[in-house]
């Protein structure tokens, strides 16, 4: 029987959790979402759960303040209020990703700025903003967005951008869709860790993409059949199909 495109976007929510956990962008505590399809004030992601486990079963739905709809009383990520915070003032963005990528986690502590230094990292930006939770809401907490006011803060640091990183944490992405969401986080790492050597190899010397260069190539890599060609990859490399 036909999937519906609800199940098959659950599907590919699946998909994108084994993916980025296959390729180490998230460890055990990161977590991808979608906006519902039907109720634009709602996402799913799954249970608190690691992503490289994660299965259709586990889905929750949640309302923008973080609240589980569906009287499901597993436990949740705590780190919901992330994805809600940028559901609220992002309409556009259909799918968001938290992870603790971990070559990006030094662009994040020191003054080295993440840029994209390659086309495939286009997607990232040309403008990456660091938040830091301390600056808000002092140096007490365990650094992670717990609550509702948490995930507004961090979402105002995002502002219109796909991208933004969260002091000695990770980082959140936002997209249109979830291959993009994907191909962004997935592309974010090879980046920083490029980047990271090609400051060493040049002792700061190092040629980035423009900011035009960076808005073409991003725009380029987030195209439809460009986004498919590698969706369809990393599908394969996971052993799953959205139509399975």
């Amino acid at each position: 029987m036909a999937k519906s495109p609800y199940e098959r976007l659950l599907r590919q929510l699946v998909i994108a959790n084994r993916v980025l956990a296959r390729h180490g962008v998230v460890d055990s505590y990161g977590h991808v979402s979608i906006r519902h399809p039907d109720h634009p004030d709602r996402f799913v992601m799954s249970r608190a759960r690691a992503p490289e486990l994660i299965t259709e079963d586990d889905f929750q739905t949640y309302s923008l303040a973080g609240d589980e709809l569906n009287g499901d009383d597993r436990k949740p990520y705590s780190e919901r209020f992330i994805h809600a915070g940028v559901y609220e003032v992002r309409p556009e963005v259909l799918a968001v990703c938290h992870n603790h990528s971990p070559s990006v986690i030094p662009f994040g502590t020191t003054n080295l700025k993440l840029r994209p230094i390659f086309h495939m990292a286009g997607g990232i930006g040309s403008d990456v903003p660091v938040w830091d939770i301390a600056d808000e809401f002092g140096e007490g907490t365990d650094l992670l967005v717990s609550n509702v006011a948490m995930g507004r803060s961090l979402a105002r640091t995002l502002g219109p951008r796909p991208v933004a990183l969260m002091r000695g944490h990770g980082s959140v992405v936002a997209a249109t869709s979830v291959p993009n969401v994907v191909s962004v986080a997935f592309y974010m790492e090879q980046n920083a860790r490029l980047a990271t050597l090609a400051e060493i190899m040049g002792k700061g010397d190092v040629h980035y993409l423009s900011d035009a260069e960076a808005r073409a190539t991003g725009e380029a890599q987030l195209l439809p059949n460009s986004a498919q060609r590698a969706w369809e990859a990393w599908c394969a490399q996971v052993g799953m199909s959205e139509d399975d």
